[in-house]
């Protein structure tokens, strides 16, 4: 793939295209801004359930992080747990933890948040059974017991190093009285949690406003809200959300081309950052499907083809860049337990990829379908290095739950995914998400899940990390997926705006403001 020609042709459309919205927004009334004390933060993917524990989307993520408070808060500066609506933990043996939880708190709905909040929400709403899209999230827990009405004690079956790191993740608080009366559907239309926003309307495929929080409870280490209003828009065409960045109309824009950063540097108006993130860019396989050319991901060979097929680095020095690295494992390098030791880093080699495909019976290379959700010029990319080696990829571009879908029910037979770890900093978020035996796991590999539920339940570090150093060894030497790139994000925003960027990839608005 020429990636100077694609940056070319890309920065020749995205001016054209850019140079029409904008002309077109100078006309529209702005109502973003530190004058109507609102910030508009635009991104290109619809949260299909604004429900923290019914989606993925980091737009998600990011959404329940304003919304909804969680028992521990992790400081991203120190990495140490603080106190949130917990006021302090105890381990009372390796597998009973019990936690003290914070008086006088209440739901954006009036609700007082109490004990019975804590128990129904990991037991009922996301426990076994339910319709949770993130069952890893609480299946680490064996039972909730309410000690009273401000204790609560978490059963374990087995050690979990990493339970802290998901207390302080993707485990939000839920209003249990209320959500017992309006059940999920109600909820997903009228959220109710106890953050220093709430949500104030729903608009599908538009977005979602928020509005401060009068009653944020003081003592929170996430820190009071500063701007009165949040606005999220989603806005899948790029040149689009960048246009209205340009005019005023948003604030706050992400995964900006890196061909355009320059361009946006120079604009008095704006300030742009850049770093690396915890989101791994990578391929999955399905080896369960069967198309025109059978199964051919069945095969070791043709998955270590695919392996050695893509130029990470090409990619990363050429399209990604700003402190983007190369990856080889499912995991990202500086989570705890990220052991790469053991790990088969497959070198750009198309001759090698051409060679293993005509052993696996595909000498002139075969036709199939790949899925994307998001920055198609990545897409289009791999698809120009499948197709250097013969395996010639059909592109289906669509949102992100109906690629999941079509990758669960066997009609997708590759997909270009990307995982953030739900900003957690732990191997276990991104092996434990893909290798456990349920769910998003295809391979079912015997030994990766019993190694992994070892791991899972080692609290020795040392003793872990050899775990995970097995694990993801294995992982890479079956080639069960492909992993290529970390990302690293480009941020635009309104110069008035006081806005700091962390690694785990969570824009932390409560903590900014206007100059």
């Amino acid at each position: 793939m020429d990636y100077s020609l694609l940056s070319r042709i890309r920065i020749r459309w995205i001016n054209k295209s850019a140079l029409s919205a904008l002309l077109l927004g100078c006309a529209a009334y702005s109502h973003a801004g530190k004058q109507d004390d609102t910030l508009v933060y635009a991104s290109d993917n619809e949260v299909e359930n604004i429900s923290p524990y019914h989606n993925v989307l980091r737009e998600g993520v990011i959404l329940a992080h304003l919304a909804w408070d969680t028992l521990v808060y992790r400081d991203p500066k120190t990495g140490e747990f603080l106190p949130e609506l917990a006021t302090d933990w105890k381990w009372e043996s390796p597998t009973s933890l019990l936690i003290h939880l914070r008086k006088g708190v209440k739901f954006h709905n009036g609700d007082p948040f109490s004990a019975d909040d804590v128990v129904y929400t990991f037991t009922t709403i996301a426990g076994p059974n339910s319709q949770t899209v993130m069952p890893q999230s609480v299946s680490w827990i064996k039972t909730s017991e309410k000690v009273d009405d401000f204790t609560v004690r978490l059963h374990l079956d087995k050690p979990f190093p990493a339970a802290l790191d998901y207390l302080s993740g993707p485990m939000p608080i839920y209003p249990a009285s209320y959500y017992q009366k309006v059940k999920l559907a109600g909820y997903s239309q009228a959220p109710v949690g106890t953050g220093p926003y709430k949500i104030t309307q729903l608009m599908p495929g538009q977005g979602v406003w928020l509005a401060k929080n009068p009653d944020y409870f003081k003592e929170s280490p996430v820190g009071q809200p500063r701007i009165g209003k949040i606005r999220f828009e989603a806005i899948r065409d790029p040149e689009t959300r960048l246009a209205q960045l340009m005019t005023g109309q948003v604030d706050w824009i992400w995964r900006v081309p890196t061909d355009q950063v320059s361009s946006l540097q120079s604009m008095p108006n704006l300030t742009v950052k850049s770093g690396e993130t915890m989101r791994i860019g990578f391929i999955e396989m399905n080896p369960n499907i069967t198309d025109i050319a059978g199964k051919p991901f069945a095969d070791l060979r043709v998955r270590q083809a695919v392996n050695y097929a893509i130029n990470r680095e090409g990619m990363v020095n050429n399209m990604i860049r700003g402190g983007s690295q190369p990856a080889y494992a499912a995991c990202f390098h500086t989570q705890t337990a990220c052991d790469t030791t053991k790990v088969t880093r497959y070198g750009y080699n198309p001759a090698k990829a051409k060679e293993l495909l005509a052993q696996a019976g595909y000498a002139d290379g075969f036709d199939t379908d790949i899925w994307a959700y998001r920055e198609r010029d990545y897409a289009e990319a791999i698809i120009g290095d499948l197709r250097n080696v013969g395996i010639r990829a059909r592109l289906h571009y669509v949102q992100y739950p109906v690629m999941k879908t079509a990758f669960a029910s066997g009609q997708a037979p590759m997909a270009v995914m990307s995982w953030g770890s739900l900003s957690i900093n732990d191997a276990g978020a991104f092996v434990g998400a893909f290798f456990n035996g349920k769910g998003d796991d295809v391979w079912q590999d015997r030994t990766v899940i019993d190694q992994l539920n070892q791991a899972e339940s080692t609290v020795d570090n040392a003793a872990r990390k050899t775990l995970y150093a097995d694990i993801l060894g294995r992982i890479s030497s079956q080639a069960y997926l492909v992993p290529m790139f970390s990302y690293s994000t480009n941020y635009a925003f309104n110069a008035d705006l006081l806005f700091n960027d962390w690694p785990d990839e969570l824009p932390r608005f409560v903590q900014s403001s206007w100059k």
